[in-house]
């Protein structure tokens, strides 16, 4: 029996979720992109109840292709607003939208959402040896610095217990518990990388 950290619980879906993808770092803009969407969705719901409507959203935002989302209009909230397969909160639905003009502005400076992010841990994976979840942080002093930056940017959802679920979701940190069978592998691959 592999031993896993134990917020993913029973369900399928969370225990994938946790297996392949979480703590895997990501250099994908696409993805990132995603993930920042996503963990504003998750604010004030519980992360299973994101992780099932993310094929909708992935639908609803066309594959999170950042230029497309940043021409949505009025005419686009609203639909998006009559879409039960994801949140239906306008603040948050108008926020991917703003987001994704924010992340244009971002790749005009940067080149990439990659290299922008990556840089607050200066583009290496922070790896943690936590042994209980009770010891894992909701924020640290990165994802307090990624926030502010963020929102002089325009961004919102943003807030730093928010930047620092990203971090783990996009393996800026490995916060596998260190008994997790997932902890090493993840380890691995944050070293195979330099």
């Amino acid at each position: 029996m592999r031993k896993r950290c134990e917020w993913c619980g029973n369900d399928p879906l969370y225990i994938a979720y946790h297996d392949r993808e979480w703590g895997v770092p990501s250099h994908d803009d696409l993805h990132l992109f995603e993930m920042l969407v996503l963990e504003g969705a998750q604010a004030g719901l519980s992360w299973l109840t994101i992780l099932r409507k993310r094929e909708n959203y992935r639908q609803a935002f066309v594959g999170f292709d950042v230029a497309a989302i940043s021409r949505y209009s009025s005419c686009d909230i609203d639909r998006l607003l009559g879409d039960s397969g994801i949140v239906r909160n306008r603040r948050k639905i108008e926020s991917v939208i703003s987001n994704s003009r924010c992340v244009m502005g971002i790749l005009e400076e940067w080149g990439t959402l990659d290299a922008f992010l990556w840089r607050y841990v200066d583009g290496v994976p922070v790896q943690n040896t936590w042994c209980s979840v009770h010891e894992l942080p909701t924020r640290t002093e990165e994802s307090d610095k990624m926030s502010k930056d963020l929102k002089k940017r325009g961004f919102s959802f943003v807030g730093s217990t928010i930047c620092y679920s990203f971090m783990q979701a996009v393996g800026m940190v490995n916060d596998h518990l260190v008994n997790c069978f997932r902890h090493p592998q993840v380890r691995k691959l944050a070293s195979a990388r330099r």
